[in-house]
């Protein structure tokens, strides 16, 4: 596995969960990162987590859903490092009434554009400094919901992530041939704050026991890391007590 000094790292939904993972574990192995997200202050507080364990992140921040701010956010990357070898797009969101029942129009514009769009925006962006590169790996967080479907994460953010996880195989179809790959990362249940839009609180002792960011964060390292002439095309990772399997283990006996 090729080790990531002097790389490059872009970073979005950078400021918690997953994507605060990826960028220190991206840092730790040596990359530059840069984070992106909305939220300045929590985008800072990673980037000094970096710094103190002395690693180098910079922070650029930027509404994901808006294409032009995108596009400023990666033309600022190239004007102060020159060149993109990592892209983890990340940002993700979901809405507590998520069922048919009570989803508004509103709620779907926001899970298509927060899910779906924003990855679409960052690739886009990123791409020509890639192939200009012939390089570039391409990690995007996915969900299981983008390959199950199943009414736990809703019908709007069950329909983006099977999105996401389509664009990334049409990533290695059209853009494999300049040594770009991609790759889409489907994790179960992890303990993100993301959790807190659920309908149905999540205890602590359930959160514990799920997969954390720092789990996610070494398997995107491990992805970004890998020889040029190969690609993990999708993978997935899940808590070893996976909720789903006990439930049906204990309908099983009824």
């Amino acid at each position: 596995m090729a080790g990531l000094a002097g790389k490059i790292a872009w970073v979005t939904g950078a400021g918690s969960g997953i994507g605060e993972g990826a960028a220190i574990a991206l840092a730790e192995a040596g990359a530059r990162v840069v984070l992106t997200g909305r939220r300045v202050a929590a985008l800072e507080a990673v980037a000094q987590r970096i710094a103190a364990a002395g690693g180098e992140a910079h922070v650029a921040p930027a509404d994901l859903t808006v294409a032009a701010e995108v596009e400023a956010a990666v033309a600022a990357i190239k004007a102060r490092y020159g060149r993109l070898d990592v892209l983890v797009a990340n940002a993700g969101v979901n809405v507590v009434e998520r069922e048919w029942a009570r989803l508004a129009p509103r709620d779907v514009d926001t899970l298509i554009s927060g899910n779906l769009n924003s990855a679409f925006y960052c690739i886009i962006a990123a791409l020509p400094i890639m192939r200009a590169q012939k390089d570039g790996v391409i990690i995007v967080t996915a969900s299981m919901a983008g390959r199950f479907i199943s009414v736990l994460s809703g019908p709007g953010y069950t329909a983006a992530k099977h999105g996401v996880v389509s664009m990334c195989h049409t990533v290695n179809m059209e853009e494999g041939v300049n040594g770009i790959r991609c790759t889409a990362v489907l994790p179960g249940e992890v303990a993100t704050p993301i959790l807190d839009k659920r309908p149905v609180p999540v205890s602590a002792e359930d959160r514990a026991r799920m997969a954390q960011p720092e789990d996610v964060g070494d398997l995107i390292r491990y992805i970004a890391g890998l020889p040029a002439h190969v690609v993990i095309n999708e993978v997935m990772i899940c808590p070893t007590w996976n909720r789903g399997y006990v439930a049906a283990l204990g309908r099983r006996g009824k």
